[in-house]
């Protein structure tokens, strides 16, 4: 599996995979050809149908800068290696090709350089899934967050440092701002609301409300563009900071418990990431959220003490009740349903824990048959319920 580094990637929003990866994606190929006379940029599949509601063309163009650049949004949806695939070209004053490179982005910033193996991100744990982590972690008397910083780096917990303050900052942003999302569908902001109680409340509403709150604040902020971490991805991205921050400030736990829920949750992410996939265009948003809500209610039962058998239950109960949850942003943005489904989904975490924290001794099923059935699930999915917002809410919304 790779470092939790290339899942947890600090960066702006509002799509992970349409915006981040294709700016990765286009700062390699400057390096390549600093100096050609103008580019190309071919944007294919899901990038070309979703790309201008997610921001795609404006991060490329910043990453070109002043550089003589065209995007072409393409139409062609056949024979791709992957539904977010770009294509980019340099060429010289006589419109000589000097370069070519295809680059897929593969969720949650990353990106695949096709035939540029040496590019790719290094495997750093010696594992195929969870229950090899299980059986290493039974068998040498470790914990998970032990396990993490075995495999990564020296400076990985100042790395999850950073992370975590991020995660913050972009709630602290979330809450006092209370502008209009960008975009045509002008959504109003919603967490400045949900930071205050209207009524009296008692201690359930108190914790529906600031749960939701804060996973409201972090989207938001995700999908005006601001600083986020992929969690796994950007359209997924308020879930485990809603649930950390929340806990954080009940519960009164100092920042090395929120750093090693962290890593806990990297562990779940990763087992999905290399088994299946975190990217809606690839899976659909059970792939994105679904994810999410398993790596979050797994760093739940953590900090809660709980086992390593019930930490499994926990992620793989979150898991399986969003198998088939379809990819649908209306017109392209990541707001509806995306925001919201933050919130309810870190509810849902919460809620997954107490199932396991009761039943983890009775469930027939592992996390690991769980990401399996996902990647399956995804499979049979049509493509527009895939991020391409041509199905699903997506559709039904604009005939309103």
């Amino acid at each position: 599996m790779e470092s939790l580094r290339e899942l947890y990637k600090i960066g702006f929003g509002p799509s992970s995979s349409h915006t981040m990866g294709p700016s990765f994606a286009s700062n390699y190929f400057l390096n390549l050809y600093p100096n050609a006379f103008r580019y190309e940029v071919v944007l294919s599949g899901s990038l070309s149908l979703t790309g201008r509601g997610h921001l795609t063309d404006v991060k490329i163009r910043e990453s070109f800068a002043d550089r003589k650049l065209e995007i072409i949004f393409s139409r062609n949806f056949e024979n791709l290696p992957h539904p977010n695939t770009m294509d980019f070209f340099a060429y010289d004053e006589k419109d000589t090709i000097l370069g070519h490179r295809r680059i897929l982005s593969v969720g949650g910033g990353s990106i695949r350089i096709i035939g540029d193996d040496e590019r790719q991100p290094k495997q750093v744990y010696p594992f195929a899934d969870f229950d090899e982590i299980r059986d290493y972690a039974e068998k040498n008397h470790m914990t998970l967050p032990e396990i993490v910083y075995q495999f990564e780096d020296a400076n990985i917990k100042d790395y999850l440092m950073q992370v975590w303050v991020t995660m913050v900052n972009a709630i602290d942003r979330g809450i006092t701002n209370q502008s209009i999302l960008p975009g045509t569908l002008k959504i109003s902001r919603k967490a400045p609301t949900l930071s205050h109680p209207i009524l009296p409340e008692n201690d359930v509403a108190f914790y529906t409300r600031t749960v939701m709150c804060y996973a409201y604040a972090a989207s938001e902020e995700n999908a005006s563009g601001g600083i986020i971490v992929t969690a796994p991805t950007c359209g997924s991205g308020g879930i485990i900071p809603a649930v950390l921050r929340f806990l954080k400030e009940t519960k009164h736990l100092d920042n090395s418990k929120m750093i090693d829920a962290l890593a806990v949750a990297s562990l779940i992410g990763n087992v999905v990431k290399q088994n299946a996939s975190i990217s809606g265009a690839e899976a659909g948003c059970q792939a994105e959220i679904g994810t999410a809500t398993a790596m979050a209610s797994a760093a739940i039962a953590f900090l809660e003490g709980l086992s390593l058998d019930q930490i499994e239950c926990s992620a793989e109960v979150s898991l399986e009740h969003h198998l088939g949850l379809t990819c649908d942003p209306v017109e392209g943005y990541v707001q509806i349903p995306c925001i919201e489904r933050n919130a309810v989904c870190s509810l849902r975490a919460f809620d997954s824990v107490n199932i396991a924290r009761y039943l983890a001794q009775a469930r027939r099923v592992t996390f690991d048959v769980v990401v399996k059935t996902m990647n399956e699930t995804g499979r049979d999915l049509i493509d527009s319920y895939r991020e391409t917002a041509t199905g699903g809410l997506a559709k039904t919304f604009g005939k309103r």
